[in-house]
């Protein structure tokens, strides 16, 4: 099976590419590294020529409000085009649990937006939504840190292991298409500054962590379940502390 990883070489991509190929497919890992943009188009046609599957992991490479809308909208669109050109028989998408519910948060909107525009490409599709990765919550205590003091809102946290999304992401690419979604997420649940603590404190960062109702993730309030699945959920295999370990 030939399968297409657009964002091939980013954190979850590369992964991704690496399972499905130790598993004995053709994994092509596109993106504008390797001449394939779907933003302009360059590339699409030639990338997606006998593709049977694509999976989206692309990241816009800007979080200004107009301009990550203006990616995924854009980006998808013209894969959905491409694929239906090219006779693809499944796109899979991942996308971010919670998506839909902090209209605040300008990059989970444009996430919802691509969810939309792939709804509408016409391909047979499987979105993946995860929780937050274990890898960025040292990226979301920088960005919550405010005179010394990292303030994160008053909510539950689950984060995944990057390798558990790549994971995921394999098994829906090999399987159906759900023409839906399926939500991923770690196996630890608990407040969101208790799980910023423990992870400050795994790397000897002794700025302390509050509960902050006010405290804005990327723009949108964190209300208690904001951040986590609501209902059903595959559950990662890799918990906090073990990824912490293989971390140091």
């Amino acid at each position: 099976m030939k399968i297409v990883v657009m964002g091939g070489s980013g954190l979850i991509g590369s992964r991704l590419v690496t399972l499905l190929s130790e598993a004995g497919h053709e994994a092509l890992a596109a993106s504008p590294r390797s001449g394939v943009n779907a933003v302009t188009g360059e590339g699409l046609s030639n990338a997606l020529t006998d593709a049977d599957v694509v999976v989206d992991v692309t990241n816009a490479p800007s979080w200004e409000p107009q301009a990550v809308l203006d990616f995924f909208r854009t980006s998808t669109r013209n894969l959905g085009k491409a694929e239906v050109a090219a006779g693809v028989r499944h796109h899979v998408a991942l996308s971010i649990v919670g998506c839909d519910r902090t209209p605040e948060n300008a990059y989970f909107v444009a996430k919802v937006a691509q969810e939309e525009a792939i709804e509408a490409a016409g391909v047979p599709y499987t979105i993946v939504r995860a929780t937050q990765f274990m890898e960025f919550i040292g990226g979301i205590a920088d960005f919550s840190t405010d005179g010394g003091t990292v303030r994160v809102g008053d909510g539950l946290f689950q984060p995944i292991a990057a390798d558990d999304v790549a994971a995921a992401l394999a098994q829906a690419a090999l399987g159906a298409p759900l023409n839906g979604t399926v939500e991923i997420a770690g196996p630890d649940r608990a407040p969101f500054a208790e799980i910023v603590a423990r992870y400050l404190k795994s790397v000897g960062d002794t700025r302390p962590v509050v509960t902050d109702r006010d405290a804005r993730y990327y723009g949108g309030l964190v209300e208690e379940q904001s951040l986590v699945p609501l209902g059903d959920a595959r559950i990662g295999r890799i918990s906090l502390d073990q990824w912490l370990a293989q971390a140091k």
